[in-house]
């Protein structure tokens, strides 16, 4: 999971570079059709390609909440910035942990509880950049509050995964989640896509739609499924507490500006609820 969090991090900068040169609909149609292609022969090599429609029905429902959140995710790309989108997905932990509970039947305990609760602050730190003035008048750009609708959506992730996992390899899930939000995506992204004309589209673009295929959509499919299973989906998402330090790392790493130091302080909360949350977890041993 922390392999999966510097993966997802880089896509944060990947997708705000890119975001304003492709409709958010076809961007993410053309991530997920290529991420198909390329995680197929491995599937059919492992474990082959026959589905039942049961199986499409679940897949179909996991693969609608990432479709309605990385369109979220690259549509408020054009209004807001990597550092503030990675600072609300710590957001997702607490939306996924309320879910898990109704979903999963996880117990969370009063300790996690407040984890949670101090992450999302932590979260609301970072994004105001500690100016409590900001804060308290709450003024949310547009890319904010659309990238908020889609982690509201995308918290249902990992409790889905643990409900709605049947014992298959998590390969085979992964792969056909992947389609499956290809499918949903054809309508609104391919009306999208018949309308670009490709030659037009930077070569940095391609480079990277290929990223996101292949590191932050195969990769951290699997690895974000296949953990689940074995730590839980609040423990496996509270991951996600990582993000705005990593993004910060990386855009600094590429010559942005450090925002100052008063977000420090939100940087070190969300590190330090995501320590309670697996400590927690671990004493515990509440694995789904």
């Amino acid at each position: 999971m922390f392999l999966c969090a510097v993966l997802v991090s880089v896509s944060f900068p990947v997708g705000a570079a890119i975001s304003r040169d492709l409709d958010p609909a076809a961007l993410t149609l053309i991530r997920f059709g290529f991420a198909s292609l390329l995680f197929a022969p491995v599937v059919w090599y492992r474990c082959g390609l026959g589905v039942s429609l049961s199986a499409i029905f679940r897949y179909s429902i996991i693969a609608a909440v990432l479709v309605v959140f990385f369109w979220c995710m690259f549509l408020s790309l054009r209004y807001t910035s990597a550092l503030n989108t990675s600072a609300i997905f710590t957001l997702v932990p607490s939306f996924s942990g309320i879910y898990a509970i109704w979903i999963n039947r996880e117990r969370l305990g009063k300790v996690r509880l407040a984890a949670l609760l101090l992450g999302l602050i932590g979260a609301l730190w970072i994004i105001f950049r500690g100016d409590i003035n900001l804060l308290t008048s709450l003024v949310w750009n547009k890319g904010d509050l659309i990238f908020l609708a889609g982690c509201l959506v995308m918290g249902l992730y990992t409790p889905l995964v643990g409900r709605l996992h049947r014992g298959e390899p998590m390969v085979q899930m992964a792969f056909w989640v992947t389609v499956c939000g290809t499918v949903w995506l054809l309508l609104p992204g391919g009306t999208a896509l018949l309308a670009l004309d490709l030659a037009d589209v930077p070569f940095r673009v391609w480079g990277g739609v290929v990223y996101l295929a292949i590191f932050s959509t195969i990769i951290t499919f699997f690895l974000t499924q296949y953990c689940t299973l074995f730590i839980g989906p609040t423990r496996a998402m509270a991951y996600s507490y990582l993000y705005p330090g990593l993004v910060l790392l990386i855009d600094l790493f590429f010559g942005g500006r450090w925002p100052g130091a008063l977000v420090l302080p939100g940087i070190v909360l969300v590190l330090f609820s995501m320590g309670i949350v697996q400590t927690m977890a671990e004493q515990k041993n509440d694995t789904v």
